[in-house]
């Protein structure tokens, strides 16, 4: 395990004067201050696009992945230049690194360790996808030949939420290219400045022919000129299930674009009675939900735990809260981070409060953080809720925050219908003694990836996404190959 002492510093004040460049806000200019998280001030201005512009920003996105054109039917030149992009992204994971949490709030450590590597490694992994889609020969009737042709889809508009600005514009950017697509990127308008930092430092590098990459910043008005424009194909959102739906709702009046939806989680995690190490679980629970402040969609937001461990588990996660230490994402020792947004943040308050009053109990945190009121930063206290049923208001809402809710059960039905009792369905995960027990019960959880044993693994060859409200489609592995790409069949006669 890296220690603090060998974490390569932070660039923190090359990024500021990078930060510093930028151009300052004029009379009228549409934009908005990116606001650092730790203090709630102005980090630095982003201006936006005029959603107008998008018509010139698809027409080179047109231009750049033309079916007769060097990007789209050279495989080899795709995938030497993905693997350009990945050693650039290795070279500058430092300043990104620094830039995402300056942006976001979370560590340093846990930007520049957990997200940054998988960012420039999931651009190695589908350059080697590149040239290994293949089509098929189907078996007609004699006099004929039929067979199929894996295309790319053409211009793909790509939407990132700011819980993961580099991480999960990776995912959507390197499939989309190494089909031999052209790629627009919106990134979240709260966490523009590693992903623009990324771009440009791709753009700098040669690793791509002009205008296969693109972005586009704004708010919610840009991001519906472009996933609504007739010259994109291909749309992949990540973001909350609200504005999923709005987006089928732009593309169903519009371009009627192909979707795909990584949605919203308020995950499970189940507790068997028969679990031999519960402290084990407990520490993994604690270290999958509190890390990144809480903000992932795949975290387990819920614990189901069998009566007779309830209380246990319950105290052996108010020790791991409490020995979190909030501060600023670059100072040693910090394992918490500030909410990225003011509105997450109260967001958050809200939907603890609401629990409370639909009978849960807090039995740690609760709270904002002490550093909020020094700092005005949106600081929080890790938070322990206990029972949390059914029936509370909040149980089937996804609060994407450092808030555990704990519920006790007394059979494995029970569990069951409180695990699955939500409209979400992204991911589950299941602990028990018997092996044979647990995969029974996951094959009953209603998510789309669970976790047996030990929750949150991930790779690039498992397919990622989820069930119900959680989504549309799967990324990661050959399902991204199937997003960006589209079967055509094609008759011969013989």
């Amino acid at each position: 395990m890296t220690t603090e002492s060998q974490l390569p510093a932070a660039p923190v004040d090359a990024c500021r004067a990078w930060v510093g460049d930028r151009p300052q806000p004029q009379a009228d200019a549409p934009g908005r201050w990116v606001l650092d998280p730790c203090t709630a001030q102005p980090l630095s201005w982003v201006g936006f696009d005029h959603p107008g512009s998008i018509d010139d920003v698809v027409a080179r996105a047109r231009r750049a992945a033309a079916p007769d054109g060097p990007w789209a039917d050279s495989r080899r030149a795709r995938a030497n230049a993905l693997h350009q992009v990945a050693a650039v992204l290795r070279a500058h994971a430092p300043e990104l690194a620094a830039l995402q949490s300056m942006e976001n709030g979370k560590t340093y450590r846990e930007s520049l360790l957990d997200d940054l590597p998988d960012t420039a490694d999931v651009f190695d992994y589908y350059a080697g996808w590149t040239d290994k889609v293949q089509g098929e020969t189907n078996p007609v009737e004699s006099g004929a030949l039929n067979y199929t042709r894996r295309e790319p889809v053409g211009v793909c508009a790509l939407v990132v939420p700011w819980n993961f600005p580099l991480l999960l514009a990776a995912w959507k950017i390197a499939p989309a290219l190494a089909m031999g697509n052209a790629a627009v990127v919106k990134p979240s308008e709260f966490t523009p400045l590693s992903t623009l930092r990324m771009l440009e430092l791709i753009d700098g590098s040669g690793a791509l022919p002009d205008h296969v990459l693109q972005a586009v910043v704004g708010g919610a008005e840009v991001g519906r000129a472009l996933v609504s424009h007739p010259g994109v194909d291909k749309v992949s959102f990540t973001g909350s299930t609200a504005v999923g739906r709005q987006i089928l709702t732009s593309v169903a009046e519009s371009n009627l674009a192909t979707v795909t939806l990584e949605l919203g989680g308020n995950a499970p995690l189940v507790v068997l009675d028969d679990v031999t190490d519960l402290p084990a679980v407990v520490d993994r629970a604690a270290t999958v939900l509190f890390a990144q402040k809480g903000e992932k969609c795949t975290e387990p937001a819920r614990f189901v735990v069998h009566r007779s461990l309830h209380d246990e588990f319950v105290d052996g996660l108010v020790a791991r809260a409490e020995a979190l230490q909030t501060g600023d994402p670059f100072s040693p020792g910090t394992t918490q981070g500030p909410q990225c947004t003011e509105a997450q943040f109260t967001r958050i308050q809200s939907l603890v409060h609401q629990a409370v009053d639909g009978g849960a109990e807090v039995v740690s945190g609760g709270g904002t953080d002490p550093l909020h009121d020094q700092t005005g930063g949106w600081f929080l206290q890790p938070t322990v809720l206990r029972n949390v049923a059914l029936s509370n208001p909040v149980h089937g809402i996804e609060v994407f925050g450092p808030v555990a809710k704990v519920t006790a059960f007394d059979s494995d039905d029970e569990a069951l219908a409180l695990a699955n009792g939500t409209g979400q369905g992204l991911a589950a995960g299941v602990y028990a003694g018997d092996l044979a027990r647990a995969q029974r019960f996951a094959h009953r959880l209603d998510a789309g990836q669970v976790f047996v044993n030990r929750y949150g693994q991930y790779d690039f060859a498992a397919p990622f996404g989820g069930f119900k409200a959680s989504g549309w489609g799967k990324e990661l592995g050959s399902a991204s190959l199937d997003a960006y790409t589209r079967r055509k069949s094609v008759w011969v006669e013989l």
